[in-house]
């Protein structure tokens, strides 16, 4: 597999506390790489690390199979863009003069201008003052500036923090389309999973600075697994009727938990038991959520 980014052993202390721990990261060339962890967790210092902004106490980062240097550092991160925390922006001009002003410190050319606005939805809001803006409309600016000069590598720090619904999907929509678009690789964070779900083809998990799962997002859909919650006016006999069917089931709490089964197979069980006379008082669909996810890959709950 080749990697866009990697890091080895990549640790950033804060006083006492190890803000990143030998992390070890492989990010696949061409992918959305959904970086995944609780606020506080380290990601923002980790995309920091990487972009050289911040110095790691050990370790190394490779961009583009090249390590990252004190000497090469600025040549090796031309061909990365990044929307770290807040974008920043002259407030007092337009959109398109501060796209011009970053177009002339990157060293490329005006025309690409048109083609950023264009890819990020802003060519009817790009003569407004950016102060004018509303947070969608900054966040959207941000990442047009980042896209300046077609990056291999582009990383987002949870790009969709404070957007409302409809700027979620439209920010969701645009990440989507960057990797076909741009032949990039894009590193976003989030400390959702619904979030990484919808944008993102691998995923790392991060939790007190270290690296407790990484992989494609299929394995880690197999650790937030569906399953059905049955509550009866008779759970025992519940039980007994659905095990005879070879339905696996346990009662945990005065509620049977069942795995994952088709509409038709959950139809058709209920129909049984109602037949039986156990009385159906509820059923719900119920998957892993991301603390869930931490407390069965760690064995401790965490706090987003």
């Amino acid at each position: 597999m080749k990697t866009a980014i990697e890091t080895a052993a990549l640790t950033k202390r804060y006083g006492a506390a190890n803000a990143v721990d030998s992390l070890d990261m492989e990010v696949p060339e061409g992918s959305i790489y959904g970086f995944l962890g609780p606020n506080g967790a380290g990601k923002t210092t980790t995309m920091k690390l990487i972009l050289g902004l911040v110095k790691p106490d050990k370790g190394t980062v490779e961009v583009g199979g090249v390590a990252v240097t004190a000497k090469n550092r600025l040549s090796v991160l031309r061909q990365t863009g990044s929307l770290i925390e807040s974008p920043s922006y002259y407030g007092h001009l337009t959109g398109r003069e501060n796209l011009q002003i970053i177009s002339m410190l990157k060293d490329v050319p005006q025309s690409e201008i048109d083609e950023v606005l264009h890819t990020v939805r802003m060519e009817n809001q790009q003569h407004k003052k950016v102060s004018h803006y509303s947070l969608g409309m900054k966040q959207r600016l941000g990442l047009a500036c980042a896209l300046l000069g077609r990056p291999k590598v582009l990383l987002l720090d949870e790009p969709t923090n404070g957007l409302d619904p409809a700027g979620i999907q439209e920010m969701r929509e645009l990440i989507r389309s960057l990797p076909g678009k741009y032949e990039m690789t894009v590193l976003v964070s989030s400390h959702l999973l619904s979030e990484i779900e919808q944008m993102a083809t691998y995923t790392g998990i991060i939790n007190r600075g270290r690296m407790i799962f990484q992989g494609e997002l299929e394995e880690l859909r197999m650790h937030s697994q569906k399953h059905l919650l049955l509550r009866t006016q008779d759970n025992d006999s519940a039980e007994r009727l659905l095990k005879e069917r070879q339905v696996p089931c346990r009662n945990q709490a005065g509620v049977l938990a069942l795995p994952e089964l088709s509409d038709e197979r959950t139809a058709g069980l209920i129909a049984l038991l109602v037949r039986e006379g156990v009385g159906i008082l509820r059923i719900e669909e119920q998957q892993k959520n991301l603390e869930d996810i931490f407390l069965s890959l760690t064995g401790r709950q965490v706090s987003l």
